[in-house]
């Protein structure tokens, strides 16, 4: 298979390379469903998309219209003027090498106490890098030999998940928001800082959260060590907790 070449100037792909294809939906309030069709096709002229056409809609009830709208975007991304791109090129080692570097660097086990915090019901994340059976066939922290993994589930108030962090002495904090609505999980997440520096452990123990919305660059901003985001594995949140550990000399 030929790879494609590089270009500065990047717009999605559809039936050719650089056609600009695109598929949006969205929800019209308040008009019939005639009436939505053209509220859609104007509201994509405006957002540069050419070529508009509705390829399904339906009263969703309440004077709602649900829309599916195909394009072609007039726009298009310069890659040169993109400075907060980070691309991941490390090599991740599989379970057994990471478990087995936790006893050769750390030496002892791990405690990991993770959850969903506050409002957020969603145990999907959490589950799939803590449960044993893991995700996409990479396992999660339960079955590491070197990691004692406390699954705490969801709806867990941010006291909850500092009294247990204290309980049983954690390495790290590892957090899942998925709720994201007026930007609750930046409250939340905030908060939960705050509660950790008030109890005198912040500087024992490593602060992770995951989540669809969340970046590396929010996280830091919070203040937490680090965030994962879509398509993050097990494997990537033991080998981060590996390294944090083994650079601060086996415990923070």
């Amino acid at each position: 298979m030929s790879k494609i070449k590089p270009n500065k100037n990047i717009r999605p792909y559809g039936d050719s390379l650089g056609d600009g294809a695109v598929q949006v939906s969205f929800t019209i309030p308040g008009v019939s469903e005639k009436v939505a069709e053209v509220v859609a096709k104007r509201l994509a002229s405006k957002m540069g998309i050419e070529d508009a056409f509705v390829s399904f809609s339906s009263d969703i009830g309440s004077e709602m219209t649900f829309i599916v709208l195909y394009g072609r975007t007039r726009h298009s991304v310069d890659l040169s003027q993109i400075e907060d791109i980070i691309e991941n090129t490390e090599n991740i080692p599989d379970m057994k090498t990471i478990d087995r570097l936790i006893g050769e660097k750390i030496g002892r086990e791990i405690v990991v106490v993770g959850a969903c915090i506050e409002s957020d019901a969603h145990t999907v994340g959490i589950d799939a890098i803590m449960n044993m059976k893991g995700y996409s066939g990479d396992y999660g922290l339960e079955r590491y030999k070197n990691i004692r993994a406390v699954n705490m589930g969801a709806q867990v108030t941010s006291e909850e998940v500092a009294a247990e962090a204290l309980k049983v002495d954690a390495d790290v904090i590892l957090i899942s928001q998925v709720v994201t609505q007026r930007n609750v999980h930046i409250k939340n997440l905030t908060r939960l800082v705050d509660i950790v520096e008030s109890k005198g452990i912040r500087e024992k123990v490593i602060l992770i959260v995951g989540g669809p919305r969340i970046t590396e660059k929010i996280a830091n901003e919070i203040g937490f060590d680090t965030g994962f985001g879509r398509g993050t594995l097990p494997s990537h949140v033991a080998y981060f907790i590996l390294k944090s550990l083994t650079e601060k000399g086996g415990r923070p």
